[in-house]
């Protein structure tokens, strides 16, 4: 259906707010993509700078341990590594954590595409259902102008002509049967 009808049953407006829902949710999944693009620079940014942060760590430790005497002690070497460790663990959490804010954000804009497929399939069949209920209202309005015109009495008794001759005329008696055999 198109033009008239489905502007005067609504479903043209019906149709429309569902493709604008569904346009504003791709727009949000692109949003949500482009701050997960976003959060894996910013992740391996921070990672980055992380790691130079780290260097000059060990470097501060190996100075203060060399300017207490320990260089060759066992305990200033386990020191070293138990530093290197907790710093690259701290570098790998901070390239988890962005990982994870970059997959949720993903997963959100997946989401927002379902939610405006989803208002688009709303809208058309909201619009079905508008044309619908509208043709029965059409149909109904029109129902006592129609009704008189089913039969031969009705057709005849508003054209001024007996019920016989009308029978006659429609090949059918005025109880609804046919004359001829």
């Amino acid at each position: 259906m198109g033009g008239l009808y489905d502007q005067l049953s609504g479903a043209q407006a019906l149709r429309v707010e569902g493709k604008s829902a569904k346009n504003i949710a791709y727009y949000n999944a692109e949003v949500a993509e482009q701050k997960a693009k976003a959060e894996e620079i910013r992740a391996n940014f921070d990672q980055i700078q992380q790691e130079k942060e780290a260097e000059r760590i060990r470097s501060r430790v190996s100075a203060n341990i060399g300017a207490a005497g320990g260089t060759g002690s066992p305990v200033a070497l386990d020191i070293k590594m138990e530093q290197a460790r907790e710093l690259e663990l701290e570098n790998l959490l901070i390239g988890y954590e962005g990982e994870v804010k970059s997959q949720q954000l993903k997963s959100q804009a997946t989401l927002s595409r379902l939610q405006g497929d989803l208002a688009r399939q709303r809208g058309k069949s909201a619009a079905r259902s508008a044309n619908i209920g509208f043709g029965v209202q059409l149909a109904s309005f029109a129902m006592p102008f129609l009704s008189g015109f089913g039969g031969a009495a009705g057709a005849a008794s508003r054209a001024g002509v007996s019920s016989g001759s009308a029978a006659t005329a429609t090949g059918r008696t005025a109880s609804g049967g046919f004359i001829f055999g």
